[in-house]
């Protein structure tokens, strides 16, 4: 009788520990994918501003080519604010990259 007892509380032990443990594993789990899939959004979201920027740097470059002079100073202001995002944007995308490399899911 004592041996069924502690047979059914070892049990009931290692269970609530199996169960414990898999709760908390699985909830950080949830929370690591749930990280990486919004940095993986974002960096797909950047990946489509880039390209936007890269096609309105590639604009204004098409009318420097096809304006006059008085324009080309404004356009040349453009220009060098559009190649600034397009930094700015790479460097940021580099960082995610990093990050999504740092926390990649182990599915």
């Amino acid at each position: 009788m004592r041996l069924s007892i502690l047979v059914l509380i070892a049990a009931i032990a290692i269970g609530s520990t199996v169960i414990i443990l898999g709760f908390l594993t699985n909830h950080e789990y949830v929370e690591i994918s749930d990280q990486y899939k919004k940095l993986e959004n974002y960096k797909i979201e950047l990946e489509k501003i880039n390209q936007q920027n890269q096609q309105i740097l590639e604009d204004l470059q098409k009318q420097i080519e096809n304006s006059d002079d008085t324009s080309l100073e404004q356009i040349r202001k453009e220009i060098d604010v559009a190649k600034r995002v397009i930094e700015d944007n790479k460097a940021e995308l580099e960082r995610v990259i990093e990050r999504l490399s740092q926390i990649e899911p182990t599915t």
